[in-house]
């Protein structure tokens, strides 16, 4: 199990280039993937891009791929026809607002688009070999930093769902409990109207009758069938979209349970229960 919040950098110094990458990520309902590479390297995003989706399921990561050259063979070309014709626009416009045309900086003209070019032939291949190593240097510390936090969120589930656990224990605990309640309470009612005249059969049929309406066994099968589930579920590298949708069936279980209620102690219970699994739900949305 892992967490979707990590984070991992690396820098490693070649002879002619500094590069580093760093990733980190957050809380993302999918995965939610950012590579962020020198546009003259854009070429092989796919094959970082891929090195992540391999090792991540979801959450939103941006990853920085940095290359600085410490040595640069680029030239530098001027295009002079360019030039001319920004200056000469550049004059028209201050002479039409009577600024002195013979005043404009050389400056402004340079720093005009395609003025001044760079060329510089680039080993996208070589860059991607001295950048692999340093990515999954990254990618590891990264991971680690995440499994780190996956083993922790993993320890407090756990201790979550055994509160929970205790409490779909205390409903069947309770379920016998309540057949009887409801057995002595249909006894009284007719002892108080028909005295020693009371018919068997018939508190029998209206036992069964409240069984129907407000027996709770089978959610308590559901509801512990899901905690089984998810306990097994939480020993999977990455649980977080299957733990969302089993909470949301213990959601209905419990619930089903509440409506059904006829009694303060469970009604206690059923709240604690609740509790439990929402701090399960939160927590769920932090596991990738």
């Amino acid at each position: 199990m892992i967490s979707m919040t990590g984070y991992g950098y690396c820098e490693i110094n070649y002879e002619n280039a500094v590069i580093s990458v760093e990733i980190k990520s957050v809380n993302s309902r999918f995965l939610d993937l950012s590579v962020n590479l020198p546009p003259y390297l854009n070429a092989i995003e796919s094959f970082f891009r891929n090195l992540i989706i391999k090792n991540i399921s979801r959450g939103k990561v941006d990853v920085f791929i940095r290359v600085k050259e410490l040595e640069s063979d680029a030239q530098i070309v001027a295009d002079t026809k360019i030039a001319q014709s920004y200056s000469e626009a550049i004059k028209q416009v201050a002479k039409a607002i009577g600024y002195d045309e013979n005043n404009i900086p050389l400056s402004l003209i340079l720093s005009q688009t395609g003025v001044l070019n760079t060329n510089k032939n680039y080993d996208v291949q070589d860059y991607q070999k001295k950048i692999e190593p340093v990515f999954q240097n990254a990618l590891e510390i990264f991971l680690s930093d995440a499994k780190r936090e996956g083993e922790n969120l993993k320890a407090d589930l756990k201790q979550k769902l055994a509160k929970l656990e205790e409490c779909a224990d205390f409903f069947e605990q309770w379920q016998p409990k309540m057949e009887e309640i409801f057995k002595q309470q249909i006894v009284s009612r007719f002892n108080e109207l028909l005295g020693e005249q009371v018919d068997q059969n018939r508190i029998m049929t209206e036992v069964a009758a409240m069984l129907v309406k407000y027996t709770i066994n089978e959610e308590i099968v559901r509801l512990k069938s899901h905690i089984k589930a998810m306990k097994q579920e939480m020993e999977n590298p990455f649980p977080g979209k299957k733990l969302d949708f089993i909470c949301q069936e213990m959601n209905r279980e419990i619930n089903t349970i509440g409506s059904k209620n006829q009694f303060a102690e469970v009604g206690a219970m059923v709240i604690c229960a609740k509790d439990s699994l929402e701090n399960i739900r939160e927590q769920s949305k932090n596991i990738a």
